[in-house]
């Protein structure tokens, strides 16, 4: 058996300047931990597949599209592949997210 401490998991240098840490990678999904500080936002970016966004901790907003709802723990949202999107922590809190791909993108398909 495998275990991963999301704490030790090393951090992924990124565009977006936040932390990202990988958890889970196989050919058949990517599973990200993104931790935003308040104020810290991701650029909006496009994937190539589709995501799901997991609310682990805090409160924050996700944009989807044109589309931007305030979500908070235990919340799960759907992002279809090849539509702008992006997270946002306006608030005081941390905002903590499970993001998984799939299928996982290829360096070839990568759009980010």
């Amino acid at each position: 058996m495998k275990t991963i401490d999301v704490k030790t998991a090393p951090e992924k240098p990124n565009p977006h300047k936040v932390s990202v840490r990988k958890l889970y990678d196989t050919e058949n999904a990517r599973v990200m931990h993104i931790e935003l500080k308040p104020g810290e936002a991701l650029k909006k970016h496009i994937t190539p597949v589709d995501v799901f966004f997991y609310i682990l901790e805090g409160e924050g907003i996700v944009e989807i599209g044109d589309e931007q709802v305030k979500v908070s723990r235990d919340m799960l949202i759907e992002s279809p592949a090849k539509i702008p999107h992006r997270l946002l922590n306006p608030g005081e809190g941390t905002f903590r997210v499970l993001v998984v791909k799939t299928p996982r993108p290829t360096e070839q398909t990568r759009m980010l």
